[in-house]
């Protein structure tokens, strides 16, 4: 196997367009444990959105490795660092075992019973006091189906509160609105296939090399095979997939927007628009093209730092290539005109006439390995199934399917995302929050004032997680969960290819599955339907599986033709798999039909610059009905640009050895080794100014708070500087005592109008060595 540490993507299998990639099993065992005396059971990777098929191996009743699975369509049988490592994190010795109560200030451990009854009695308090409006939730991207599902249908059917969002919020909430403005509903139009046919590829923001580290080892099998595709990379950073570029637009962050647009110009003015596909099966054409008019390359130069030369050169390879992939993630989605960013990498594949068909597809991908499923489930900023909050329709059928009276249903308004539950417990609306699976103490924007939120007196925390986090420690209640490997379910990742996880072992001590925590706990709250019945009905994960997949019947996301009979040996299946496709969905909209039409549309839309939701006259008014959006949007710059106090542009990422805060990863010796600590990328000509060496100490400060580290000195681009976002407080820098390391010290409480998404990506910052000014860039 070779060290994968070193050698991140593993050994090359080049191989031609068209053809299959071929099989590489990728394998990693504890030392000691011989072959003949393992179980291997099936499940897929949890520790990115690419969802590798991979093999759990036990021996006495322990995790002691993992294989990738040869058979499965997603990787082959590949596994990158993460997934090969990052499961020792199971048998640390840091697990929680039993439930904590706070006692006079401290956390103390309890019984199932307390802790539950303490929750509910504080539950039965808020809702007597404030009602359901007092009640606020923020899960994961990591649990299951099953466990989003019944956590759904707990909130928004059982208690009745909006306040019901996902950590996915972060990451992917730009995905499924730029999913919903162009194409009516969300979800993947491509498959992964698409990479093995594509001629060209156009990464947006998308460091994939180190976020989907096995997606980027099949892309790179293809750029070193013999007819390689051509590859457009915008990105501020030279990152591993710039140097493979054949045009690298290393911009300004918070300019993607401006470049965008530029590029839909060269493609207008030049006549590389597929006229006849564009007249047949889109609308909005002529403002799209009176937008761009006003985007010429040099006047965008300008705004993104970049060569008139590149841009024009970008458009040219895109502009004359047959089948065309777009990917887009983070860089895109973690600014401020981020749906109006992401909408525009949909107008170019669509200009080109470049979906539904072998080798041409957007994908608008996620971060997290089960984002997509609190999308489907309704345990983000959707209802189930890929309803439409707005239509009255699909709230009645989802309150049949709940057997509930509508109105009992929150739909008078928008599910609520995080940034604005926390701003209601801020001000003392939300006076309970039950946290599952994720760790905003280090994950969220603006961290001084996320901890001065959870540490108020007034708000009840409740954390149900594996390990005691930075989170954790603000909670009145913990609760020890269990995860991947300790419990079955399903999982689906972002070319919507669904996945079954089998229970290999038991969770460590008391800690229970989330599924069993939130039927105990709606049980003891007195959650009932209509006619007096539990309101949860199921009791099992496959039983929670088909009961979704009767919800997702005759939905954009439509389960019904899945179980876990199905989904056991082989490969993952892509939905909608029904009793017409019953082996899945390889990709949608091969008709050119798309999910346009006002009865079935998940959104009406918004105003891109604004975020103003539009009603169902204005979407019916663009007489889309069938025919996908181009939507148009203009330029504007970010709002905190650099000044003379802080002159440098700030930005946040992460590194393919760890995933998230390092709740997990960071408890796997080899990830760890591998990045100890938070670090700091200058510019070669920043750094020089700075007087900052490699290795340095340096002093990161934004308007808002400072982080310390070592300095790295790298090709970023000028005035640009990076830092990981995995590293919270805790993380102690060797030489600063307690200095903070957290990235997220430094960004700021604003979000993108549309899709709601946190901005990580622009903030004005200074630099200076550590424990002496130094010069700043002027």
């Amino acid at each position: 196997m070779g060290d994968r540490i070193a050698e991140i993507w593993g050994s090359r299998t080049p191989y031609p367009a068209g053809g299959d990639w071929p099989a590489r099993v990728d394998e990693f065992v504890e030392d000691g444990v011989g072959a003949d005396g393992i179980d291997w059971v099936q499940s897929a990777c949890v520790l990115c959105s690419n969802g590798c098929g991979i093999d759990i191996g036990v021996h006495d009743g322990r995790i002691v490795g993992v294989r990738g699975r040869s058979e499965d369509r997603v990787n082959h049988g590949r596994l990158g660092p993460k997934g090969l490592f990052g499961w020792q994190a199971n048998n640390s010795p840091d697990r929680l075992t039993t439930p904590l109560v706070r006692r006079d200030g401290e956390l103390e451990p309890a019984s199932w019973d307390e802790a539950l009854d303490l929750v509910v009695d504080r539950s039965r308090q808020v809702l007597d006091e404030q009602g359901p409006l007092g009640m606020g939730f923020y899960t994961s991207g990591q649990l299951f189906l099953e466990d989003y599902y019944t956590l759904a249908l707990m909130v928004r059917g059982g208690i009745g509160t909006p306040h019901l969002d996902g950590n996915t919020r972060l990451c992917t909430a730009t995905s499924d609105f730029a999913l919903k403005e162009t194409f009516g509903t969300d979800g993947a139009p491509g498959s992964l296939t698409d990479f093995d046919n594509c001629d060209t590829l156009f990464a947006v923001g998308h460091n994939m090399p180190e976020t989907h580290t096995v997606l980027w080892s099949r892309m790179l099998d293809r750029l070193q095979g013999p007819d390689r595709p051509k590859l457009v990379v915008v990105d501020p950073r030279r990152t591993r997939i710039a140097q493979e570029a054949d045009v690298h637009l290393a911009l300004r962050n918070g300019t993607n927007l401006a470049l965008l647009n530029a590029i839909q110009h060269e493609l207008i003015a030049n006549g590389w628009v597929d006229k006849e596909f564009v007249d047949a099966h889109t609308v909005g054409l002529e403002k799209l093209a009176s937008t761009v008019a006003a985007y010429p390359p040099e006047r965008v130069a300008e705004i993104c730092g970049v060569e008139a030369d590149d841009i024009r050169a970008a458009a040219r390879i895109i502009g004359s290539s047959e089948r065309l992939v777009s990917t887009c993630l983070q860089g895109v989605y973690q600014s401020h005109q981020a749906t109006a960013s992401a909408c525009q990498v949909n107008n170019i594949n669509l200009l080109r006439g470049m979906i539904g068909k072998p080798g041409a597809s957007v994908f608008q991908l996620n971060g997290q390995p089960t984002a997509q499923n609190t999308r489907e489930t309704g345990a983000n900023g959707d209802l189930t199934g890929m309803r439409n909050w707005q239509n009255p329709s699909h709230v009645e059928e989802l309150a049949k399917l709940w057997n509930l009276e509508p109105a009992q249903i929150p739909s008078w308004g928008p599910p609520t995302h995080i940034m604005q539950i926390l701003r209601y417990a801020e001000e003392g609306s939300v006076r309970f929050l039950w946290i599952t699976g994720t760790n905003p103490a280090v994950s969220l924007p603006e961290l001084h004032r996320i901890r001065s939120i959870l540490g108020q007196d007034r708000l009840f925390v409740v954390v149900s997680d594996p390990f005691l986090t930075e989170t954790a420690e603000f909670a009145d209640v913990v609760l020890p969960a269990a995860i991947w490997g300790e419990k079955t379910g399903t999982f689906t990742n972002h070319d919507r290819t669904v996945h079954l996880s089998e229970k290999a072992v038991e969770p460590p001590g008391q800690a229970r599955p989330d599924m069993d925590i939130f039927i105990d706990y709606a049980n003891r709250l007195g959650l009932k339907d209509k006619d007096g019945r539990p309101l949860i009905k199921w009791r099992t994960p496959e039983e929670c599986f088909a009961a979704f997949g009767e919800a997702t019947r005759g939905r954009p996301c439509d389960y019904s033709g899945l179980s876990y009979q199905k989904l056991r040996g082989g490969s993952g299946i892509q939905w909608p798999c029904t009793e017409d496709s019953p082996e899945g969905t390889e990709r949608l909209y091969s008709d050119h039909v798309f999910n346009t039409q006002p009865d079935y549309c998940e959104d009406y839309g918004h105003d891109l610059l604004t975020g103003a939701a539009h009603e169902r006259k204005d979407f019916t008014d663009q007489q889309a009905d069938g025919r996908a959006i181009l939507k148009a949007a203009d330029f504007s710059p970010p709002h905190e640009p650099p000044d003379d106090d802080y002159p440098l542009l700030f930005t946040t990422g992460r590194t393919a050895y760890h995933f998230h805060t390092r709740t997990k990863t960071r408890r796997a010796p080899q990830l760890q080794a591998a990045a100890p600590e938070a670090w700091v990328e200058l510019g070669t000509t920043d750094a020089e100014r700075l007087g900052v060496a490699e290795g340095d100490f340096v002093r990161v400060e934004s308007r808002r708070g400072y982080l310390e580290a070592k300095a790295r000195v790298t090709d970023v681009r000028e005035g640009v500087v990076f830092a990981p976002f995995h590293y919270g407080y805790w993380d102690k820098a060797p030489r600063n005592g307690d200095a903070p390391t957290a990235a997220n010290e430094l960004t700021s409480t604003e979000w993108d109008p549309v899709s709601k998404q946190p901005l990580f990506k622009v903030a004005a910052v200074r630099v200076t060595k550590a424990g002496r000014p130094v010069e700043e860039r002027s």
